[in-house]
């Protein structure tokens, strides 16, 4: 599997998160692993989710097709290969997984 978490069903949801839509896995900066969100590479690694930076050409895989997205792939809020829908209130946990140079600015 390309992605990790706990209880993970196919489509990279987990025991935290796991409406129909919440189907990204997002890459750490330090250990360059995909995890299913923050709260599940926490409980399995040793060092806390780091934030990818602005240069990190594919931060997400589409849980539904396997694609590695870009994040301006990510951010069209849904997959730009299998056009699977994502969780809109992902955005609320932007922070964690994007360091601020990195957000697409949609102006």
């Amino acid at each position: 599997m390309l992605f990790k978490g706990i209880n993970l069903d196919e489509n990279s949801r987990c025991q935290h998160y796991h409406s129909e839509l919440d189907i990204v896995a997002l890459k750490c900066a330090t250990c360059q692993s995909y995890y299913a969100c923050y709260k599940c590479h926490n409980a399995m690694e040793s060092h806390p989710f780091e934030a990818t930076s602005s240069d990190e050409s594919y931060p997400v895989i589409c849980g539904a097709c396997q694609t590695y997205l870009p994040l301006i792939g990510y951010k069209s809020g849904s997959c730009p290969h299998c056009g699977s829908a994502f969780n809109p209130n992902c955005q609320l946990h932007d922070h964690l997984y994007f360091t601020k140079e990195s957000h697409y600015d949609e102006h």
